[in-house]
């Protein structure tokens, strides 16, 4: 369905988990695609289950420093191409209660999930309207931006904060034909070294969900192959939730009234 074989696709925090996914999938499809990631091991891992070809470039990156950044974009290019398509989807997912949380906590989570979005998209916004050609640049989110959680703040106001940094670039950049969207995952399951989450946790949040399971990074993947692709031409600084419908509203109220019917 989806054919992105003329693309350069750009994933950061693509060792592992959500980003591996997307990298995995526009691989599939075609893409030259170049994985960065400040994990160099796990970097390593995703080249090798890519099959390291032409196809692949794997760079140590990281998404705070905005020298790292245009060091990384700059060998990726002279490597693939120039990049069509970039998803800036480096984060961490920290836990620790406001009272507690040290300054240097509220940084870190900050520079990678929010600063580290900006560098990623203004770096590569730059490339494209340098060179005069349409772009597709998706962010990840969360649906943490809109529905707080003890132990997040930090994590669910930098998210918050990607959805509007998304909304504004959207608008600056649309008359040099870059579309600029958001997904935001709900709970997905990744490797237990990526996100460190309780079972308690998983189990609670999944009885939440009307669809009836947590997702996966391939999950995540479709909606960037979409968000990408030709069909999404006309959408854009638009937030997709890809959460089973956990972000419908109350999902574990009982019937208000007597139930009827099935």
């Amino acid at each position: 369905m989806f054919d992105f074989k003329d693309h350069v696709v750009l994933v950061t925090g693509a060792g592992a988990g959500i980003g591996f996914g997307i990298a995995h999938a526009f691989h599939e499809t075609g893409a030259r695609v170049a994985l960065g990631d400040l994990r160099e091991p796990a970097l390593a891992r995703a080249g090798e289950r890519l099959g390291r070809s032409e196809r692949v470039f794997t760079g140590a990156m990281d998404v705070r420093d905005g020298h790292s950044v245009a060091e990384f974009l700059k060998a990726a290019e002279s490597a693939l191409g120039p990049v069509t398509v970039a998803v800036a989807n480096a984060g961490i997912y920290p836990n620790c209660p406001v009272l507690d949380m040290t300054t240097e906590e509220w940084d870190r989570v900050m520079e990678t999930n929010l600063r580290g979005v900006f560098l990623t998209c203004q770096a590569v916004g730059r490339s494209m309207v340098a060179q005069g050609t349409p772009g597709k640049l998706i962010t990840i989110s969360s649906g943490a931006y809109n529905s707080g959680r003890r132990g997040a703040a930090h994590y669910c106001a930098s998210k918050a904060g990607v959805v509007m940094f998304t909304k504004v670039l959207a608008m600056e950049l649309a008359p040099h034909r870059i579309n600029v969207n958001c997904i935001a995952p709900g709970l997905i399951t990744v490797d237990r070294d990526v996100n460190q989450v309780s079972d308690e946790y998983v189990r609670t949040l999944v009885g939440t969900i009307p669809w009836g399971r947590a997702g996966a990074p391939e999950d995540i993947a479709k909606a960037a192959l979409f968000l990408a692709s030709p069909f999404a031409e006309f959408i854009t600084g638009e937030v997709l939730s890809v959460d089973g419908g956990s972000g419908t509203g109350r999902t574990w109220l009982p019937f208000s009234g007597p139930a009827r019917g099935r």
